[in-house]
Parts: C-alpha cells; sequence; structure tokens
C-alpha cells in the first residue's frame, strides 16, 4: 500500500470499543468529581493520572495490571515534579522535560509499556510546568495517583466485560531483554529530539512549547525507520485537521462542564481509533488537548490553535530530523 494510501486507510476494529469505554469512564469520573467539588482547576491534575488506563490495551488482565502499576507510577511522578517546576523560567522546564523525555523512554522500553516511548511523561511535565500557577505538590501527585489507581483497578474490572481475556490478546513480556547501550541510546535520540524541538519552540515566541516536543517524541516510538517518517507525517496532518475540529469547538462559549463532557467524548473517540489510523485520532485528540489546557489555564483560542500547529510541526520535524541522522542503528 502506498504511504498516500495509508494515511487514509482503517485498519480492521480488534474491539477497540472495549478499552475505549474504559478510558472514557477512567477520565470522566475524576473529572466529574472535581467539578461537582467545584474545582476544574485541578482536573489537568486527575486527567494525567486518568492517562494511565491507556496503557496496556489488549493484555492479558495480568500483564495490564503490572503495566498499567508501572505506568501510573511514572504519571504521578511526573505531575508532581510538573508542579514543582511551575513558575519556574521556560529554559527550566523544557530541560527538565528533555531528560524526563530520555528518562521515561527508556523506563517505558525496559518495562515493555505500551503505547511505546515517553510522550505522555513529556505531555505531563511539559503542560504543568508551564502553568504559571500550580496546586501544591502533594495536592498535585495525590490527584494524579488516586486517578491513576481508579485507572487500574478499572482496568482489572474490564475483564468481566472480556477485555484482555476474548478477542485480540496480546501478552508481552515482564521487562525488555536488551543492551544497556541500546536503551540508553533509545533513551539519547528523545533527549536530542525534545531538546531541539523545545528550543525551537521557544525560539518561535508561541506560547506552549512543550508541544513541539511531544510532537517530536511521537515518531520516535515508533518501531523502525519507516514507521518513524510515517508516524510524523501522521501527527502533522491529523494535527492540523485536529486544529480545525477544535476551532470550531472553541468558537462556542463553553463552561467547565461542557468542556469536561467534551473531553470525555474525544478520548473515546481517540481511543476507538488510535489503533486503526493515529492521524484520524489525532483528529480527536488535539480538540482534547486543548479543551484540557483550556479548563487548566484559559487563553485566546487564536493564539492556542496557532500554537498548536506550528509548534507540532517544529516538532515533527526535529524529531524526523533525529531519525534520520540515527537511520543506521539497531531496531529499537
Amino acid at each position: 500500500m502506498s504511504p498516500l494510501r495509508r494515511l487514509f486507510a482503517l485498519h480492521p476494529a480488534r474491539q477497540d470499543h472495549l478499552p475505549a469505554a474504559r478510558i472514557a469512564v477512567s477520565v470522566a469520573v475524576p473529572l466529574v468529581l472535581l467539578l461537582t467539588a467545584g474545582r476544574p482547576d485541578l482536573t489537568i491534575y486527575a486527567a494525567f493520572g486518568a492517562f494511565t488506563s491507556i496503557y496496556a490495551r489488549h493484555e492479558p488482565p495480568r500483564d495490564r495490571l503490572r503495566h498499567q502499576a508501572q505506568a501510573g507510577l511514572l504519571l504521578s511522578l511526573c505531575v508532581a515534579l510538573g508542579a514543582a517546576l511551575a513558575g519556574a523560567p521556560e529554559a527550566v522546564v523544557l530541560a527538565v522535560t528533555a531528560v524526563v523525555a530520555a528518562l521515561g523512554a527508556v523506563a517505558a522500553a525496559h518495562w515493555a509499556l505500551r503505547p511505546a516511548g515517553s510522550v505522555f511523561l513529556i505531555f505531563a511535565v511539559g503542560a504543568i510546568g508551564s502553568l504559571g500557577q500550580a496546586a501544591p505538590v502533594g495536592t498535585a501527585a495525590v490527584l494524579a495517583a488516586a486517578s491513576a489507581a481508579f485507572s487500574v483497578a478499572l482496568g482489572a474490572a474490564s475483564r468481566w466485560a472480556g477485555e484482555g481475556v476474548t478477542g485480540p490478546v496480546a501478552a508481552v513480556p515482564a521487562h525488555r531483554e536488551a543492551d544497556p547501550r541500546q536503551l540508553w541510546a533509545h533513551g539519547g535520540r528523545f533527549l536530542a529530539a525534545t531538546s531541539v524541538a523545545g528550543a525551537l519552540g521557544a525560539a518561535s515566541g508561541l506560547s506552549h512549547s512543550y508541544w513541539a516536543m511531544v510532537a517530536a517524541a511521537a515518531p520516535i516510538a515508533a518501531p523502525d525507520l519507516g514507521a518513524r517518517v510515517e508516524r510524523a507525517v501522521h501527527r502533522v496532518v491529523g494535527t492540523l485537521g485536529g486544529v480545525g475540529v477544535a476551532a470550531a469547538l472553541l468558537s462556542v462559549p463553553l463552561q467547565p462542564w461542557h468542556a469536561v463532557a467534551l473531553v470525555v467524548v474525544l478520548q473515546f473517540l481517540a481511543e476507538l481509533f488510535v489503533g486503526r489510523n493515529y492521524a484520524v485520532a489525532l483528529l480527536f485528540i488535539t480538540p482534547l488537548a486543548l479543551l484540557m489546557t483550556q479548563l487548566a489555564a484559559p487563553a485566546a483560542a487564536g493564539d492556542l490553535l496557532q500554537a498548536r500547529a506550528v509548534e507540532t510541526v517544529i516538532g515533527a520535524l526535529s524529531g524526523l530530523a533525529v531519525v534520520w541522522l540515527t537511520r543506521g542503528r539497531a531496531r529499537d
């Protein structure tokens, strides 16, 4: 199949509605509880903890429990780190986020976590660290950990719905057997790509430079050169389309309840398609990320949309440059 046809092709469904529904519930419950308590400003910390539910889809229950517990620990630590960085100079936040990108990628590879790489860890540290004022570190960590624990519990209970028991089940090893030099070289690619992307994103003068870092890390998480190039193209095309979707949603005055409802729906749709076509999934992931950002720190919609589009292109090109320069290395 040609690259152009792959851009629009949908892979066969794999009972994606089961993990998609579970992940949507994992996000919905903590966000609704915080809104009910009158604290929409705290939803960002719970949302990142809920991203624990994204890991280990289609894995057997025992593997999913272990891998989600590991992912939840990493995400909770990143939320706490981001809260500690809030208010620091942008250069410091970006530098620490780049280090997290590398260390997180090494940990994810060693533990054989899926999705691979450190995209969600970068997002957590960068987004929260970029807030002018964050919640106390303890509060942020507790909210993320509680949300992560709920996600793990829901992941364990989902076996009764058949997830990981029937249909597409992919067992994975407890950890990856690899040469430590390969693992650290893998982390080095994340460090190089996110460092360049963060620096260029900051130099652009636009907001949310960490979005460039997220976009730079996304293609490196793919397993080989061809998949990495394709992932970068999908990232740009899908994000630009998603910016259009977000523009339509943000053109309407939204109350926090509306934003949370949209976040849950978009999360479900993203998980429904992410395994079938990455570009299509980004049509929903992009407005989801922007709505989460608006809930935590409202900003002018036009500036937000422009930053998302430009920073994504900067990041994808940075990631591709590192992928190309290291193309002769062994498969990760």
